[in-house]
């Protein structure tokens, strides 16, 4: 066995950098009591490039791991509950009218072993969306509550999922990991110093010196100053799968003082889409596009219409996106954590779930000095299969969306490379719907949250698998009538019983006070991807 890692130094701040400090020094016991030291550097000069504002379920474990509180949390980031993401306008039904709908934190269940999804193509939803067949989010966004009450809910949990202002953010997380242990070093990387097999020796700092190196996780942003620049890891572009490759972005007020939205909104425009994320001080939003369709003046103008008076005054800056990712996330002693291991647009607000995931799996296969293969490759091989499954998912919205009326979405449809495995599962899903043994690796995005989309983007009625769609089964409209009637009634009192969201909020945040000190009810739940650019413009 060779000589253990004492410590592990990381080089870049923001989100990604003090979340990996977060999740090293909780599950190494780094600090003084022992166990691995966590040095994180940090440069004073260069803002960081952080991670977002939407976020997907994961966050509440990874808070509580920490031994970060929910209300510190609510009440430092400004954070705010998300039931999901409401795609707006992505496609158009079977008479060109565009359609709407939410891809929600729940699964629906089975009926006699077979998917609520194939019973209500087959019976239909007595016009309701899908998702309000087996998830209240529709219907508590539509009232702007949030997934708790003022005392217990009824029925099961609703998934949820957080908004967060990711500056606030990572200065909570900076300040909980200092206060436990973790050094923090404010200084700038000169130059990366490797030994003779071409591992990071030291890294040379302006003021500090020398800073000798075991371990290093790079979180230096797009720029992957050790990752690519030291030790000359090529760069993996997604441009032919995806055409969005510039954001911009901008900070909006509250119109309504009552009314908190409880969901991400993603509508799509001309040449890309806006993100809307509700936080309880103000709302984040912002435009992914790509150059190819619009000029950084004809985006930004597209943009502004589409805000209409909150967009008045307002002067989005632009932020070049570097999508794809590293052929390797570790390479000798350097992991890349963040966006310098890479970056998918983020419409599915995955960032900080990449974040979290990977860093998990480095613990799982930490090494010692030696740093044996087969510990590097298991872990180049989980990531690999991570940003395939982002990437697929991503694509999917592209490859079955209908628009007509601008270049880029048809483009976006006929013009974009699709993944192998996307495509082998697209020809597949024309002949039934997506299905456990269908998704090679999930650690997000299940069949049954493939199943949400195609069935909100009504892929089936427009013609996506006609004549071929048959799944072989005599279905009994009966039992889908009853368990809807059930299921309704259910989602019902579930809505009934649930606060309004800025109510809820302010009570975890503590800012009122029930009649007996507290509201029952307002405890942990379950629940936090999403990539961004500091405070002032972070992507969603």
């Amino acid at each position: 066995m060779g000589e253990p890692i004492r410590e592990v130094t990381i080089v870049g701040g923001g989100t990604a950098g003090w979340m990996t400090a977060l999740l090293l020094q909780s599950m190494l016991k780094g600090g003084p009591e022992g166990g691995v030291r966590i040095t994180l550097i940090e440069s004073p000069n260069i803002p960081t490039v952080g991670v977002g504002e939407a976020t997907v379920p994961g966050m509440p474990r990874t808070l509580k791991q920490g031994g970060i509180d929910e209300r510190t949390f609510f009440k430092t980031c400004n954070a705010s509950f998300k039931l999901g993401v409401v795609f707006g306008h992505w496609n158009v039904d079977a008479e060109g009218k565009r359609v709407d709908y939410i891809n929600p934190f729940a699964h629906p269940p089975a009926i006699d072993g077979v998917s609520a999804a194939e019973y209500a193509l087959q019976f239909g939803t007595g016009g309701l969306d899908f998702v309000q067949c087996f998830s209240p989010a529709v219907d508590l966004a539509a009232q702007a509550k949030g997934p708790r009450g003022r005392g217990e809910m009824p029925g099961p949990p609703v998934g949820f999922a957080y908004h967060l202002d990711a500056g606030k953010f990572a200065g909570l997380l900076k300040e909980h990991c200092v206060a436990r242990g973790v050094r923090h070093v404010l200084d700038d990387l000169v130059e990366v110093e490797l030994d003779e097999r071409g591992y990071v020796a030291a890294l040379m700092l302006e003021r500090g010196g020398r800073h000798g190196v075991e371990l290093v996780i790079d979180c230096t942003g797009f720029r992957g100053l050790i990752i690519n620049q030291a030790l000359g890891e090529p760069f993996e572009s997604y441009g032919k799968y995806l055409a969005n490759d510039r954001a911009m972005a901008v900070q909006v007020p509250h119109r309504d003082p009552v009314r908190l939205d409880s969901v991400t909104k993603s509508t799509a425009l001309g040449a890309g889409w806006a993100w809307r994320v509700p936080l309880f001080n103000r709302i984040g939003t912002g435009y992914v596009f790509s150059s190819a369709h619009r000029t950084d003046e004809e985006a930004r103008a597209e943009f502004l219409a589409h805000l209409g008076p909150d967009g008045e005054g307002a002067e989005p800056r632009v932020i070049p996106m570097r999508v794809g990712r590293n052929r390797n996330a570790w390479v000798k002693n350097c992991v890349a954590v963040g966006l310098s291991g890479g970056f998918i647009e983020p419409l599915e607000s995955t960032a900080i779930h990449m974040i979290d995931t990977a860093v998990r799996w480095l613990v799982q296969y930490f090494p010692d000095r030696d740093f044996a293969d087969p510990l590097r490759r298991r872990f180049n091989h989980l990531v690999d299969e991570l940003y395939n499954e982002v990437r697929d998912f991503i694509c999917l919205h592209y490859a079955l969306g209908n628009r007509t009326d601008d270049q880029y979405w048809i483009d976006a449809r006929e013009s974009l490379e699709v993944p192998d495995t996307l495509a082998e599962n697209l020809e597949l899903w024309q002949y039934g719907l997506p299905a456990v043994n269908d998704i090679r690796f999930v650690s997000l995005f299940s069949p049954a949250t493939y199943q949400a989309v195609l069935l909100g983007k009504q892929v089936y009625e427009s013609g996506f698998g006609k004549g071929k769609f048959c799944s072989g089964r005599t279905l009994d409209g009966a039992k889908w009538a009853a368990y809807l009637k059930r299921a309704r009634a259910g989602i019902g009192a579930q809505v009934q019983a649930a606060a309004g969201h800025r109510e809820l909020l302010r009570a975890l945040r503590g800012d009122v006070v029930a009649e007996n000190g507290l509201l029952p009810g307002l405890g942990g739940g379950p629940g936090a991807a999403g990539a961004g650019v500091s405070e002032d413009a972070a992507i969603l």
